[in-house]
């Protein structure tokens, strides 16, 4: 019979985007609300909440202009793992974070590669606006 987790297991559990630990890696940005520094670190707080549905976060860090008005985790894939490839700072507010994403869709395997654009706001935060696919 599984035990239920612990907050000690939670600190201990992998990130999602490749970081030692959820709680010392995109927890502080995801559940304690401290700003991503960067579009990269925003990038992967960003592919977390996808693994683990949190819609909240996910709009709440998406460009106004381009955010969809809410999403759905009803066909979503099961993520499988995440590679940053690129990051690249155009200028202080404008980035770019180059990445494949793997994720499994009814028992078959697929890549996510995109090239997302990312702009810091105003108040001094990275927003995702839109990225391009690569084949």
């Amino acid at each position: 019979m599984a035990r239920p987790q612990s907050s000690q297991d939670n600190e201990r559990e992998a990130c999602p985007c490749g970081g030692i630990s959820f709680d010392d890696c995109c927890a502080r940005y995801i559940d304690r609300g401290e700003i991503p520094p960067t579009a990269e670190a925003l990038m992967r707080s960003r592919y977390t909440a996808f693994v683990r549905h949190n819609a909240p976060y996910l709009l709440d860090t998406w460009a106004a202009r381009t955010r969809p008005p809410t999403l759905d985790f009803d066909d979503a894939p099961q993520w499988l793992g995440l590679q940053v490839k690129a990051h690249l700072q155009r200028d202080d507010t404008h980035a770019e974070v180059e990445f494949v994403a793997r994720y499994k869709v009814g028992g078959r395997a697929h890549r996510l590669h995109e090239r997302s654009r990312f702009e810091r706001t105003g108040d001094g935060r990275w927003r995702y606006i839109d990225g391009d696919l690569f084949d």
